[in-house]
């Protein structure tokens, strides 16, 4: 049988057009946009690739974007992502009021800056920072900003004892310690600013999650820090954050070597103080020197927002902050970025006032709830397998004691359960493979999306990428009765591979066309495939 040939889809829509002068260029309509309704609004095309020399009206413009968007998927039904989607009317109104604020310009939006300020002691005195008060800390534009200053600080003070030691800080050079399961933005710091980057291996034993005892293995006097993740984007599992201070503990005690720990709760730093307040893992614990938070997570507020804060003023050394006379004012920035939209951090405000403790802890709950009631529905159909913890009991000394304890569990408490994100993991059990062995699971997430469903497949941490996981988020705007479709969606779906004579070909080749991006062109920036250096194990996904 011959080769297909291959077809550029471009090309043949450029080739099907209706004839035009010979003195009209034969690529003209690979390398142009048609305007929207052109008859009704009297335009012409637009270059793809270059500006156009003449615009083109307001609202002809808005009509050719909105319609090309229209192609993206649902953030409603986007299950794959921890960044929130949805805000009420009123936050939608005061971000456009505020939208062309800049935060940086201190003396012109004095308020702007003091609702920042206001952010960071409350997560302060949320977190049980020593004084929310003097808390020092800084909005970013997302977790990965906050890391990198988590990190950068952590660096600067043991270069500072180094020095006041009268050792190298070169040879061998500083590390930092975490799990393998760790998302690329810890990885990408270690890079960046030339830190030995040691990865955890992690297991089925260890939750597919930090494991401290064996973290203890690659530490030295030469580590930094330790990153402890509260919230694992694999399965969410929050890593033991008390146990691995402890170990510190104990290692500072017979060998002298101080190492702090900087807490990654990109998702759980919003979760965790709510659902779960007796767990220790944040400020109350002295080696916890900073945590970090996205807004735009579980944090409720639109993309752009995140969150750094350290215990106290002595953990961000003053090489850091720069005092910056400009615009009239005596500034300080401690930032990565200078200029910054302020409208994200008003929103997150508005979620504070408008939410309070109680508000907050009240969603938590209800995510947890509707996260036990998917991993549940899918471990009861016997074809699936739920890997992460967030319906399973507490074992031994943690179930609940006392007087509620006599009347028997309370199963709509979050305290009976494992502490962990509204995340569930899940894949095809052993029986079920056994049974339909050609069965791919990767089709689940095609045939998912061919319904709306935007649900990840893909593979666990190194030692064990033999593992392929489906991943749901449950946000906010993930109800019950979300719930529940999603549940027929995958039962319909998962039946139907299995009840009807499919072609393998056919999917297979299905699967592989979801993960190309729209029209088959480059990715970021015009890169194509393999620009980039090769991945070193951490998940190198957005989330």
């Amino acid at each position: 049988m011959s080769l297909a040939k291959h077809i550029n889809a471009e090309r043949l829509i450029q080739q099907s057009q209706d004839k035009k002068s010979k003195h009209v260029s034969s690529n003209a309509n690979l390398h142009t946009l048609s305007n929207p309704y052109g008859a009704r609004y009297g335009t012409t095309s637009i270059p793809k690739f270059h500006m156009p020399s003449k615009g083109t009206g307001a609202e002809a413009a808005y009509q050719l974007i909105h319609d090309e968007l229209s192609l993206d998927g649902s953030p409603n039904l986007n299950l794959a992502s921890f960044v929130h989607t949805w805000m009420p009317e009123p936050a939608n109104k005061l971000m456009m009021e505020n939208m062309s604020k800049n935060l940086i310009d201190q003396d012109e939006y004095p308020m702007t800056q003091l609702i920042h300020t206001r952010c960071v002691s409350i997560l302060a005195d949320l977190w049980h920072a020593p004084s929310s008060h003097q808390a020092i800390g800084t909005a970013t534009t997302g977790s990965s900003e906050a890391i990198q200053l988590g990190g950068l600080a952590m660096k600067r003070l043991w270069q500072e004892r180094r020095k006041a030691e009268g050792k190298s800080i070169h040879e061998p050079g500083p590390n930092i310690v975490m799990g393998a399961n760790a998302q690329v933005a810890l990885e990408k710091f270690a890079r960046y600013f030339e830190v030995e980057c040691r990865l955890v291996p992690v297991s089925v034993e260890s939750k597919y999650r930090l494991d401290p005892k064996k973290a203890m293995e690659y530490i030295d006097e030469n580590t930094i820090g330790v990153y402890v993740i509260l919230g694992s984007t694999y399965t969410g599992h929050y890593e033991p954050v008390k146990e691995m201070s402890d170990l510190l503990d104990e290692y500072q005690a017979k060998t002298g070597v101080n190492v702090p720990i900087h807490v990654d709760g990109a998702s759980g730093a919003f979760v965790a103080p709510f659902a779960s307040p007796k767990l220790l893992w944040d400020f109350k614990l002295p080696r916890v020197v900073s945590i970090n938070t996205s807004g735009h997570k579980f944090g409720l507020a639109y993309v752009g927002v995140g969150f750094v804060v350290w215990r106290s003023k002595e953990y961000l050394p003053k090489d850091l902050i720069f005092e910056l006379h400009y615009l009239g004012s005596v500034e300080y920035s401690f930032s990565l970025n200078f200029s910054r939209p302020a409208a994200p951090i008003i929103a997150q405000y508005f979620n504070f006032v408008h939410l309070g403790f109680e508000g907050f802890r009240a969603v938590a709950l209800d995510d947890l709830k509707n996260a036990r009631l998917l991993s549940r529905a899918l471990e009861n159909t016997g074809w699936y397998s739920v890997l992460s913890d967030v319906h399973r009991p507490k074992t031994g000394g943690n179930i609940l004691h006392g007087a509620r304890a006599l009347t028997g569990p309370d199963e709509e408490s979050a305290e009976y359960y494992e502490d962990a994100l509204p995340v569930v993991a899940f894949r095809f059990s052993d029986q079920f493979q056994k049974d339909y062995p050609d069965i791919q699971q990767k089709w689940i997430q095609t045939l998912l999306r061919s319904k709306g469903w935007i649900v990840p497949n893909y593979e666990l941490a190194p030692d064990l990428e033999n593992v392929q996981i489906l991943r749901v988020v449950v946000r906010e705007n993930m109800s019950e009765e979300l719930v529940d479709r999603l549940v027929n969606d995958i039962v319909e779906v998962t039946h139907d591979l299995m009840n009807r004579e499919s072609s393998t070909h056919a999917l297979d080749m299905l699967g592989k066309h979801t993960h190309k991006n729209a029209h088959g062109t480059p990715g970021i920036g015009g890169l194509d495939t393999g620009s980039g250096s090769k991945p070193s194990g951490t998940y190198a996904k957005q989330c």
